[in-house]
């Protein structure tokens, strides 16, 4: 677009910047080193064990305080995680940062978007971002603003018009005169009460949050109810408040929530070793939930790369001077344009009345001269069915040109298919991940090259049909943007997780709807802004990589939960029953530490960073409890026995801790053993080394931990309760299983 704007000059921003009038992002894209330190340290379980263990530092048993250096450790490998994953998402960040074309000192200069100032003349075209409020001073474009209303409906402005930040271009090219920065533009104006915000889509945190919930409410009434019991068994204060404080150790899962924010920050560095970044954490989730990914032909499967492979004339006209006033006069900027631009020479005989831009809606361009009104597009949009033998021989792209709607000529393009587009296809196959190609490309031509890669075709044309059946096409054509989301809602309410690729305007509503977006580094300013995950390789090959990864965190953090939820469920449940029973509790904190630090703080850390490829099904909760109830119930069990054995045969207290501790260590390792089944190299390992580290332990520090010397008729306690516990878990586990498979609808989302 040629101008005769001038712009500011470098005095004039200078003077604009001294004033505070640029555009600096008020939205940090991370959390600082500060609130990452704060947050990891100011949680409420934090500030739980704090309380608990200054009841314990009050009695003076200062030995029980050890669970505090787990507490402190947790934070400090989740802090030194997150902000390792800060410093890499900032500087990919910067990266990919968002610029703009402005014209200063009569140059059209690309700056970063924050050095932006009032008065700038900004350059607008289809696929950016607006992102300061401006007054239009030449040309029209059509602009989605459904980020700022959430109506998707494209909207029209022209000259003196006031374009909205927040909102990006469709169609067109303006040149506009910046009036708002920073926090006065409109779509920081209204953020607060912003129309149409994805809401974090995370069962996991969801989940975990209820957990949270739920021990937030029951700890301090149950804490209170057990302390008054155990202090009324014997009137001792100290043990009261150790057996006490024991219990609501056990009831909290303080390590799940830092494990899951380490674990995740970790595979934010994986990725960002892929040239891939992470713009929403929990999208990482998604991903490992993935069965039905949606591909954007044009620039997934294909390179986005095209080329003019024949021109064939349908009536008497010099096509190639048409062709050439027409890419001479249009302010295209895509593949296509650009395809035609390097075949057709620039005409400049021709005199413009009006221009048409390219409308994704209506899949034709064109300009208006003296000379007559050509259009060039699709041929199902500008001609129907008039040309049945175009239409019906498009194994490669064709356009329509049409003079005054007559049809005139065809163009012929050759999209380049990616290099490595079918090795990605199979990869996705094979892990039982649905593929959905969607275009707004002719049927025929998707389907060639969709045959090209490997993937048998069930096709529909949007232009023509409505869709039945989502599940029953793979293939969808002539496909326009809002079609696009609404092929996505569909997926969703069929309860598909559905990932989407896409790099161009039109796919930004459809990217925005899907549970995880993917985008390269040169797609759109709109695409790069609600995609999740941005590849800065400019290359979808990297999508089985990151579905690994995915795949690899989830599964790995829910096998870990397992063993946390195991600690808080068996630990609820005895908190319940020593609150109406005659029993002291039997652990003190010291003794659930070393448990703990054996049968669930090591192997869930190491685990967690274990490749795992299975795809994410069911309820989160659901599968963790399920795993989890079998070896609580077990533990809960032998704790009532050993209870009840020693009262009738007159064990001292620090007999039956000693018993339970035993049990419950054995208990942990037979879940331990069963989450790691079947055994590899590394858990075969990890299971022998933790039951040796564990063994050595109790014998090497056994009065550290309030232990005693086992006698014969200790002994023998121990002999059966490990086999009546490897028999009750055993049978618990199965019934669970068959519970599981007689009633698949409870145990799914």
């Amino acid at each position: 677009m040629e101008h005769n704007y001038k712009g500011l000059n470098n005095k004039e921003v200078n003077e604009r910047v001294k004033k505070g009038l640029t555009n600096k992002n008020k939205v940090v894209p991370t959390k600082s080193i500060l609130k990452i330190i704060t947050d990891n340290i100011f949680t409420l379980f934090n500030l739980l064990n704090f309380i608990l263990a200054l009841l314990i530092f009050f009695v003076s048993s200062y030995k029980n305080l050890l669970f505090m250096g787990i507490v402190v450790c947790n934070a400090l490998i989740s802090m030194v995680q997150e902000i390792r994953s800060k410093r890499i998402v900032d500087k990919l960040s910067i990266i990919t940062s968002l610029k703009s074309n402005v014209i200063r000192d009569n140059k059209i200069v690309n700056i970063d978007n924050e050095d932006i100032v009032v008065d700038d003349i900004i350059i607008l075209k289809a696929g950016n971002q607006i992102v300061t409020d401006c007054i239009i001073l030449e040309g029209s474009v059509e602009v989605n603003e459904a980020f700022i209303t959430g109506e998707s409906d494209l909207v029209s402005y022209k000259k003196d018009d006031e374009l909205k930040s927040g909102s990006f271009v469709v169609v067109g090219k303006v040149i506009a005169k910046v009036i708002h920065v920073g926090n006065d533009n409109y779509v920081n104006t209204i953020s607060k009460d912003a129309k149409y915000v994805k809401p974090l889509n995370s069962i996991l945190m969801n989940s975990l949050n209820k957990i949270i919930k739920l021990v937030s409410i029951f700890i301090i009434p149950l804490g209170l109810l057990l302390f008054f019991n155990q202090y009324n068994l014997d009137k001792n204060l100290e043990s009261s408040i150790v057996n006490t404080v024991a219990a609501l150790l056990g009831m909290i899962p303080e390590g799940l929530v830092l494990l899951t924010s380490t674990v995740l920050a970790v595979s934010v560095i994986r990725l960002a070793r892929l040239n891939v970044l992470v713009q929403e954490l929990y999208c990482i989730e998604m991903l490992a939930r993935v069965d039905t990914i949606c591909l954007d032909k044009t620039g997934t499967i294909t390179s986005g790369k095209m080329e003019v492979i024949d021109v064939i004339k349908l009536e008497d006209y010099d096509l190639n001077e048409i062709m050439g006033n027409i890419v001479n006069t249009l302010d295209s900027d895509n593949a296509t344009s650009d395809a035609l631009e390097n075949y057709f020479k620039k005409y400049d005989n021709y005199k413009v009345i009006k221009k048409i831009p390219f409308s994704p809606i209506n899949k034709y361009s064109g300009v208006e001269f003296e000379e007559g009104k050509f259009l060039i597009g699709a041929p199902e949009f500008l001609c129907k069915n008039k040309i049945k033998e175009v239409i019906n021989n498009q194994d490669n792209r064709t356009l329509l040109i049409t003079k005054d709607d007559l049809p005139i000529g065809i163009i012929v393009l050759k999209d380049e298919i990616r290099k490595n587009a079918k090795k990605m296809l199979n990869y996705l196959k094979n892990q039982n991940v649905d593929i959905k190609i969607i275009s707004g490309d002719n049927l025929k031509t998707i389907s060639k090259i969709a045959n090209n890669v490997g993937l048998s075709v069930k096709g529909i044309d949007l232009s023509k049909e409505e869709i039945d059946d989502i599940n029953k096409y793979n293939v969808f054509a002539r496909v326009t943007p809002i079609e696009k989301k609404k092929i996505i809602e569909q997926l969703q309410s069929n309860n598909h997780f559905v990932a989407m690729t896409g790099d161009g305007v039109n796919d930004v509503l459809a990217l925005k709807q899907a549970d995880c977006s993917i985008t390269i580094k040169s797609g759109t300013d709109a695409a790069r802004n609600v995609s999740q995950l941005v590849l800065l390789d400019d290359d979808f090959d990297a999508i089985p990589s990151i579905i690994k990864e995915g795949r690899r965190t989830i599964n790995n953090i829910e096998r870990s939960a397992t063993l946390f939820l195991a600690k808080t469920t068996y630990s609820f449940l005895l908190v319940l029953i020593f609150m109406f029973v005659s029993f002291n509790y039997p652990f003190e904190p010291i003794q659930l530490t070393l448990t703990n630090f054996f049968t669930i703080g090591v192997p869930s850390f190491i685990l967690a960073l274990e490749p795992n490829n299975n795809r994410i099904k069911g309820n989160f909760l659901i599968n963790v409890f399920s795993k989890a109830l079998p070896a609580s119930l077990t533990i809960v069990l032998n704790i009532i026995i050993l209870a009840i054995l020693g009262n009738l045969f007159k064990l001292n207290n620090n007999q039956i801790s000693t018993l339970c501790v035993l049990m419950t260590g054995f208990t942990g390792f037979l879940l331990l053993f069963k989450i790691c089944y079947p055994l590899n190299k590394l858990r075969f390992v990890l299971i022998v080394s933790l039951i040796i580290g564990f063994i050595t332990t109790i014998v090497g520090f056994r009065e550290f931990f309030s232990l005693t010397i086992l006698n014969l008729k200790m002994f023998i306690f121990i002999l059966i309760l490990v086999f009546i516990s490897t028999i009750i878990f055993s049978l618990m586990s199965i019934f669970v299983d068959k519970l599981i498979k007689k009633y698949p609808k409870l145990f799914k989302e």
